[in-house]
C-alpha cells in the first residue's frame, strides 16, 4: 500500500514539473485587474473627447490631424500602462512561486500573441488612414481575442474564455459601430477586471 502511495506521489510530482515547464503560470489576477482599470480610464478619456448623437451613439466625423494623434497617443499610453502593470504583477507572482518569468514557454506564448496583435495593429492603421473610424473598436477587440486564443494553450485555461468573450464583443462592436467605444470599454475594461478577480480568488487568495 505504501509503495502505491509513493508511486502516486511521484507521478503527481512529475506531472507538476511537466506543467511548470509547459505552461506559463506566472499570470497574476492583479495584472488583469490593473489592465482593466487602465482600459476604463482610457475609455473615459476618449468618451469626453468624442461627439454623440441624441441616442448616445458616437458620431464619426472626419477628425483633425491633432485629434487623430491624440487618440493614437491615448491608445499607446493605455497599452503601455497595461503592459507595465502586467509585467510588475507577473514578476511578483513568479518570485512568489519561485518560477522563471522568462523561459521557452513564455517566449512561445508571446509569439503566438504577437502575430494576431501585429496583424490587427496594421489593419487598424489602414482603417485609420482610410477613415473607417467606426470599425476600429471591433477590430482591436477581435484581433486581441484571436491573440489570446492562440496563446491560451501555453497558460491557464481561463484565458480561452476571455478570448472568446473578446472576439464576441468585437463582432458586436462591428455590428453596432455607434456603440463601439462602449463595447471596447467592456472588453478591455470590465472583462479584464472580472477575469483578474476570478484568477486572484482562484489561484492567489
Amino acid at each position: 500500500m505504501e509503495n502505491i502511495q509513493e508511486h502516486l506521489k511521484d507521478i503527481s510530482e512529475i506531472r507538476n514539473l511537466m506543467e511548470k515547464n509547459s505552461k506559463f503560470l506566472s499570470l497574476s489576477g492583479l495584472s488583469g485587474i490593473s489592465a482593466g482599470v487602465c482600459g476604463l480610464i482610457g475609455m473615459a478619456i476618449a468618451w469626453y473627447a468624442l461627439d454623440y448623437d441624441p441616442a448616445g451613439r458616437v458620431v464619426y466625423g472626419v477628425p483633425s490631424m491633432g485629434m487623430e494623434l491624440f487618440f493614437v497617443v491615448l491608445a499607446v499610453s493605455v497599452l503601455a500602462a497595461a503592459l507595465g502593470s502586467a509585467l510588475f504583477f507577473s514578476r511578483r507572482m513568479a518570485q512568489r512561486r519561485k518560477l522563471p518569468l522568462w523561459n521557452a514557454t513564455a517566449k512561445r506564448m508571446l509569439v503566438d500573441l504577437a502575430v494576431p496583435l501585429l496583424a490587427g495593429g496594421i489593419l487598424c492603421v489602414i482603417q485609420l488612414q482610410q477613415g473607417y473610424y467606426d470599425l476600429l473598436p471591433g477590430t482591436t477587440l477581435v484581433f486581441y481575442g484571436l491573440g489570446l486564443f492562440t496563446a491560451h494553450r501555453h497558460t491557464i485555461t481561463e484565458v480561452r474564455w476571455l478570448a472568446i468573450c473578446e472576439i464576441g464583443l468585437g463582432l458586436l462592436a462591428a455590428t453596432l459601430p455607434g456603440f463601439g467605444l462602449i463595447f471596447w470599454g467592456i472588453g478591455f475594461g470590465l472583462l479584464h477586471i472580472v477575469y483578474g478577480t476570478i484568477m486572484y480568488l482562484k489561484y492567489e487568495k
